[in-house]
C-alpha cells in the first residue's frame, strides 16, 4: 500500500483524536486511554506507534491513581520509547515537551520518589 501525507492527517481530523486530547489533558486517563486504544486498533503505518505511546502514558497515569508505581514505570518507560522515536510522527503534537515530563516522573519513581509535586503529562498542539 503507498502511504499519502492525506493519512496522516485522517487521524487528525478522526473527532475521537481531539476527543483523546481532551480527556487526556483534563486528566481522565482511563477515558483517555479508551479513546486512543480504539483510534490505535485502527491505525496503521507509523501512526500507530505514537498513538500506542499516549494511551501508555494515560495508563501509566490510571496505574498511579491505583498505586501501582511498578506498572506505572513500565508502562511510562513503554509509552517513552514510542513517543521519543524519530520514526514517530508528532500528529502535531509537541512531542518533546511531553517526552520531558514523562521522563521526570519515570526517574521520579524509579528513584522511589513521589510525583505528587511533578507536572502531569500534558498534550500541547505544535504552531506551524
Amino acid at each position: 500500500m503507498i502511504r499519502t501525507k492525506d493519512d496522516f492527517f485522517n487521524i487528525l481530523l478522526d473527532p475521537r483524536f481531539q476527543s483523546g486530547f481532551d480527556l487526556f489533558n483534563s486528566q481522565q486517563w482511563y477515558l483517555a486511554h479508551d479513546v486512543f486504544e480504539d483510534l490505535w486498533h485502527e491505525t496503521n503505518g507509523p501512526e500507530r506507534k505514537t498513538v500506542q505511546g499516549l494511551l501508555q502514558v494515560a495508563v501509566a497515569q490510571v496505574h498511579l491513581e491505583g498505586g501501582n508505581k511498578v506498572g506505572a514505570m513500565i508502562l511510562y518507560g513503554e509509552g517513552l520509547g514510542r513517543l521519543s522515536d524519530t520514526c514517530s510522527p508528532d500528529l502535531g503534537l509537541d512531542l518533546k515537551t511531553l517526552c520531558e515530563c514523562v521522563e521526570r516522573r519515570l526517574k521520579i519513581l524509579q528513584n522511589n520518589g513521589d510525583v505528587t509535586d511533578c507536572s502531569v503529562p500534558i498534550l500541547i498542539k505544535r504552531s506551524f
